[in-house]
């Protein structure tokens, strides 16, 4: 014989058995709208599940009735923009960009594309603000100090084939040799005290760092520490320093060197973007103007 039902006798509801600590359960019936609703939700979701794409699968989903895609709606918007555009990136790839700015419209169009080139490609290495981040030797793109050069052309080249890469044959390079298979301790730190003197950080004077840096230094710095573009040797008088102007920075890198690599981009963004890019980058506040 089947138990009994047993009624509440507060409420005249039927409870469910079920007792802790002398309070027993009430099954109460759920209100019928929230059951109809809930019935609804289940049907809507069947309904989707056959109309878009919705079971994964061992290499996608399944496509769903309509075949609706996100993806080829953004491919589609993408394609839209491109045929709007392509007049000016037609342009901007033609332009000697030495006189880009004296066309408003396409400069304008450039420095925007730019920006979003940068915050897709640019910004994980040099920052949302392009600052930098000195601790791992991204270079602040803000400031006027340039490793290759701070002119639209110097800018261009080296995101078109990028630094210390080998993937591109044409990649800015340079080279600085590990001083501490070299000299001694003692001279490592003497050159240091020089090194520091030069750029402002120190008053003391180490006559043994200024012979050190003339005879290992001066070749790619110079005699008085300006740098030299065209080896990408920064300058060392100025307040700037890609990885610290510390003299423990400084002696990590004069003791084992840097070697800092840029991935080349010509082939990734194509010359278009690669432009716009160096358009947005040139006009943050550190590009140099073109020498006339």
């Amino acid at each position: 014989m089947a138990d009994e039902k047993k009624i509440d006798k507060e409420t005249g509801i039927e409870t469910t058995g079920h007792t802790w600590d002398g309070i027993e359960e009430l099954n109460t019936p759920l209100p019928r709208w929230w059951l109809w609703t809930f019935y609804a939700t289940v049907v809507w979701g069947i309904i989707y599940t056959i109309l878009f794409p919705a079971w994964p699968l061992v290499s996608g989903a399944t496509a769903g009735v309509l075949n609706w895609s996100t993806r080829a709606n953004v491919a589609a918007d993408i394609e839209t923009v491109n045929l709007t555009t392509a007049e000016l990136r037609d342009s901007l790839v033609e332009i000697d960009l030495a006189v880009l700015e004296r066309n408003e419209a396409l400069h304008d169009y450039a420095v925007r594309a730019g920006a979003s080139v940068f915050a897709n490609n640019c910004s994980q290495c040099h920052g949302r603000g392009a600052a930098g981040v000195q601790a791992a030797g991204y270079p602040n793109l803000l400031d006027d100090a340039w490793l290759w050069g701070g002119q639209i052309e110097d800018i261009a080249y080296t995101v078109r084939h990028g630094i210390r890469n080998e993937a591109d044959p044409d990649a800015r390079w340079s080279e600085m040799p590990a001083f501490g298979d070299i000299l001694e301790d003692e001279e490592i730190a003497s050159l240091v005290t020089h090194v520091r003197n030069m750029g402002g950080l120190t008053e003391a004077i180490s006559p043994e760092g200024e012979v050190l840096y003339a005879d290992n230094c001066a070749a790619c710095h110079g005699d008085m520490g300006l740098g030299d573009r065209e080896l990408g040797a920064p300058n060392l008088t100025d307040a700037i320093w890609l990885y610290g102007g510390s003299a423990e920075d400084l002696e990590e890198t004069i003791r084992y060197s840097r070697f800092g690599i840029m991935p080349p981009w010509g082939e990734r963004l194509g010359e278009a973007q690669v432009r716009a890019v160096a358009a947005y980058v040139h006009g943050l506040g550190g590009g140099e103007r073109q020498v006339e």
